[in-house]
């Protein structure tokens, strides 16, 4: 996965975070604490991860820097859904996938639909349908 360097301190609530190298986070609330006599700021980061949507809370200083992960939309097209399960064809490079269906799109998808998806870490998440 690509992603960028960014300073504590320019992150706001809504942007992504890759939190210990590994989990893929939004920024539910970001605080920054004021620098002390003999220390730096502080800045306190709540997060939701995007795939296990488990609560994260850590502090950093504020000076540190943050990987941001670059996450690309994409349009696919269904193929063929079978229970939980749906079959996509990227629209650019053909290629053919099966991914998890999102609760809140079941009644949505069927053969023929377009939707955007984004790769997450390996893990290709239906966002919605065209």
């Amino acid at each position: 996965m690509e992603y960028k360097l960014v300073g504590i301190n320019e992150l706001r609530k809504g942007d992504s975070i890759l939190v210990d190298e590994q989990f893929l986070c939004k920024i539910t609330d970001i605080s920054l604490s004021a620098p002390g006599k003999h220390g730096h700021a502080k800045a306190r980061v709540e997060a939701v991860g995007m795939l296990d949507d488990k609560k994260r809370i850590f502090i950093m200083s504020a000076e540190d820097r943050a990987k941001i992960p670059i996450i690309e939309k994409r349009t696919a097209q269904v193929i063929a859904v079978n229970g939980d399960k749906v079959q996509l064809m990227d629209m650019e490079t053909y290629d053919v996938f099966e991914t998890t269906v999102p609760e809140d799109l079941k009644e949505k998808l069927v053969d023929g639909v377009q939707v955007t998806y984004s790769d997450l870490m390996g893990q290709k998440v239906i966002k919605g349908v065209k």
